[in-house]
């Protein structure tokens, strides 16, 4: 497999373990605060398990900058999913337009 979708495969799965570490327990309000801290703190290892090889194996064909803003799409593209099925908040139209602008400077980064 590519080095390019070996790096984007791993970071989209890490992203998903860290949007879950860092937003799963507010369906969970009535847990006490150290047990969430906890529990993200081990769904958090599993984010690293994944980005860290995620980012050796992408930084051969990526620069440092372009691995970030891949990362950063991916996370904003797991969250609005994440947020509308996990969560059952609505995206509005300002944060698709805000998450456009992002994509827009996300293509800028890449461009030679």
């Amino acid at each position: 497999m590519s080095p390019q979708i070996t790096a984007i495969g791993l970071l989209t799965l890490s992203n998903v373990f860290m949007t879950f570490a860092w937003y799963g327990h507010l369906k969970f309000k009535a847990a006490p605060l150290y047990v969430v801290i906890l529990a993200s703190w081990g769904i958090a290892f599993f984010e690293y398990v994944l980005q860290v090889p995620a980012n050796r194996v992408g930084h051969r064909v990526f620069s440092a900058a372009e691995l970030k803003t891949i990362q950063e799409v991916i996370t904003l593209s797991v969250f609005a999913i994440f947020s509308v099925t996990y969560l059952g908040e609505a995206l509005r139209w300002n944060h698709i337009a805000g998450f456009a602008l992002i994509a827009a400077g996300a293509f800028l980064v890449f461009q030679k």
